[in-house]
């Protein structure tokens, strides 16, 4: 399948939480974890599983990051 996104990160997957509507899927990849929440219909579509090879895909506009503290944690000017 190819895709125009370029932040891809392969890696297995350590952990699913499953919740009523939604879950929370980890992966692994080099020392470093993502987790994304999906909804559990698409969690048993694509039969995901711990122990399971899985790509993470970002959409760079949807990611937002921040160093220590926490942008809520300082005063506005």
């Amino acid at each position: 399948m190819k895709i125009s996104a370029r932040n891809q990160f392969e890696g297995t997957i350590s952990s699913v939480v499953e919740g009523s509507v939604n879950g929370v899927v980890t992966i692994d990849f080099e020392g470093y974890a993502i987790k994304a929440d999906i909804t559990m219909e698409s969690i048993k579509g694509l039969e995901l599983a711990e122990g399971k090879k899985a790509f993470a895909i970002i959409k760079a506009s949807n990611c937002l990051l921040y160093t220590s503290p926490s942008p809520r944690d300082t005063e506005r000017s």
